[in-house]
């Protein structure tokens, strides 16, 4: 049995879609067919049988493409098993330690009964759009800070539970 997973992701400057990017490039060396697609641009979820939503984290919260899937699909992502990613720390704590979901992402986890979630270091390079990117630019605190063993790692335990459901469901 085939399984198709969507990566949805909420960024504003690109960081956040590689992020996406490296987490279907694992699952597919594991035999899983994975999508990735900017969450504005999602319309539906039937073809996927399981989500994974990830979003840079702005000010404390979630991008707005990121919060407005999870409440656009809520009904079918209820349905689904769905994990959360979230980037954001211009610094090294999301290497250093586990850094919980914000608030919003929480509650999200919970009326959905998410699997998981985990928060990568973020990326800030020049270029970066918006005033408050290009202050925190001027101010010396942007960089690159994913650390993309951990994302592959993270990812690798995904793709292992979802293989660990469909074995489960074969047997049944």
């Amino acid at each position: 049995m085939e399984q198709k997973v969507l990566v949805a992701y909420g960024t504003a400057n690109g960081s956040t879609r590689a992020i996406a990017e490296t987490v279907a490039e694992v699952l597919r060396t594991t035999g899983i067919t994975a999508e990735v697609l900017p969450a504005r641009s999602v319309t539906d979820l039937d073809r996927y049988e399981a989500v994974v939503v990830g979003g840079a984290l702005y000010a404390g919260r979630w991008h707005k493409d990121a919060r407005r899937f999870v409440r656009r699909h809520r009904g079918a992502l209820a349905h689904r098993p769905v994990w959360f990613f979230s980037s954001g720390p211009l610094d090294s704590t999301a290497s250093q330690r586990d850094i919980p979901p914000v608030p919003g992402v929480k509650r999200a986890m919970a009326r959905l009964d998410a699997r998981g979630h985990v928060t990568f270091g973020g990326c800030l390079t020049e270029g970066a759009h918006g005033r408050i990117a290009r202050m925190i630019l001027r101010d010396g605190k942007g960089g690159d800070f994913r650390d993309f063993a951990a994302i592959e790692h993270w990812a690798a335990g995904v793709a292992k539970e979802l293989g660990a459901m469909t074995h489960r469901a074969q047997r049944s």
